[in-house]
């Protein structure tokens, strides 16, 4: 079978401009004629073999990255977004894709546009009293800084690479090099009872922290406070990148950021890269390596993207007993339900029911890609009698042709028994899914008063 061509066009300007190049200059490195340039990045001609080599030889670009563009992502969030009641007829996917391929800022800006209607309609809904402050026209803030991460495939080269600069001076007992870093920089730590979980007095020199948390929530609550302590004009280089609508923005965006750096920090790049793959994945025992919990080695998975230096594409998600995703990054072709719950089919609701344990899913998405889905629970007790546990359960996963590197999939049969899962109800194009909420858009409903099947309606 014929190798799929490979149409990159937006993909080709953003190195261009990267790079500050002119097209005339860009297609002599490139070693091909203006017009032709001209129509691979316009998506007239598919990405040729030479170019590729040339962009690998001349400009050492990772041309994976070609083919692993945000228009999947594109499409997916606009399949969702379309998926509103408020648009009566369905888009076709096939044009979907051809804007998301040809036109992301337009995408970009319509996704952007949703967002801030459902905004607006979900405060007049509620008569919040934020609606004369706030406006309509600005997304919400956590949406936003989501979408920060989300296109840059949850992958921040400078902030991964200073917080894997700062590992290396810590040295191998992070402890050790923490109480270092608040002796020379006049800071005392102090573990104190209580519900905040950190706090920086930077006028009284003092980090508080809190006495019930163990020792890889300490650890990373210090690394967070580092990064906004020694890395505070990186952040804000970074931040200022992202041109964040409102302040609220910015300010979670930070938060994010620094919690990206402390992953880093407790679990160096190339280090628990090597690590991974030579304990194939097993989380369990990469957390004592590392000094971590579950989810943070879980979430770091997820953040291997380093270009020439990728790990196992994963995708990594938390939720609530109600379904709701609270954290979801994915360096695969898997989206999750960016508006809702995620797909009851999948293995991480049951992951509450049977705490303590790993378990193993072989799904299948109604595009057809196959994937190996791992959820654990990681419900965090109060510290005290009385005091209400957090309850809280994670999937990673990735495609099922990576599985054979993961340590959970050894004894399963990786050509069958694939249980079809979805993203939302309201675009998947399973008509015969039991657990199915409300109807897809894209299909005609039949409703019979005399008839009754499984549904209420026949699709």
């Amino acid at each position: 079978m014929a190798a799929p061509k490979l149409y990159a066009g937006a993909k080709l300007r953003e190195v261009r401009t990267r790079l500050g190049l002119t097209q005339t200059d860009f297609a002599a490195r490139l070693g091909v004629s203006l017009p032709y340039l001209n129509q691979m990045e316009n998506n007239n001609r598919p990405v040729s073999t030479t170019v590729l080599l040339a962009l690998a030889r001349e400009f050492a670009f990772d041309v994976t990255e070609l083919g692993a563009g945000d228009d999947e992502r594109l499409v997916s969030d606009m399949r969702e977004a379309l998926a509103d009641p408020i648009f009566a007829d369905a888009v076709p996917l096939a044009d979907l894709r051809m804007a998301g391929l040809n036109a992301p800022g337009l995408a970009r800006a319509f996704l952007t546009l949703h967002r801030a209607y459902r905004d607006g309609a979900e405060r007049l809904a509620s008569l919040d009293a934020a609606l004369g402050q706030t406006g309509l026209s600005a997304p919400s803030p956590w949406e936003e800084v989501r979408d920060f991460f989300h296109y840059r495939d949850n992958y921040l080269d400078a902030l991964d690479r200073a917080a894997e600069e700062v590992a290396g001076k810590l040295g191998p007992d992070v402890d050790a090099g923490l109480a270092r870093v608040w002796d020379r920089r006049n800071i005392r730590v102090v573990l104190a009872e209580g519900d905040r979980l950190r706090h920086h007095d930077a006028g009284a020199g003092t980090l508080t922290l809190a006495a019930r948390a163990d020792a890889p929530t300490l650890r990373f609550q210090q690394l967070h406070q580092l990064a906004l302590v020694t890395r505070a004009d990186l952040l804000d280089a970074i931040l200022d990148e992202g041109r964040f609508a409102s302040d609220d923005a910015r300010a979670i965006a930070r938060v994010g950021l620094a919690n990206y750096f402390a992953g880093a920090a407790l679990m160096p790049y190339a280090t628990f890269r090597a690590a991974a793959a030579e304990l194939r994945h097993d989380l369990e025992a990469l957390a004592r390596r590392f000094g971590a919990s579950l989810e943070q080695v879980g979430h770091r998975l997820s953040t291997l993207q380093r270009p020439g230096a990728k790990g196992v594409p994963f995708f990594f998600v938390r939720v609530d007993p109600a379904g709701q995703i609270t954290k979801r990054h994915s360096a695969t072709r898997l989206q999750f339900a960016r508006f809702g719950g995620a797909c009851p089919l999948w293995n991480v609701h049951a992951a509450f029911e049977t705490p303590g344990r790993f378990l193993r899913q072989l799904a299948e998405t109604p595009d057809g890609v196959r994937y190996f889905c791992l959820a654990r629970d990681v419900s965090k007790p109060g510290g005290s009698f009385g005091a209400p546990t957090r309850r809280q359960a994670i999937g990673l996963g990735c495609e099922v042709k990576h599985a054979r590197h993961l340590v959970y999939a050894d004894g399963l049969d990786l050509g069958s028994g694939f249980e079809p899962i979805g993203i939302s109800c309201r675009i998947c194009e399973r008509v015969a899914c039991a657990q199915r909420a409300v109807p897809p858009l894209e299909r005609p409903v039949r409703i019979d008063p005399d008839d009754r099947g499984r549904l209420p309606y026949d699709l």
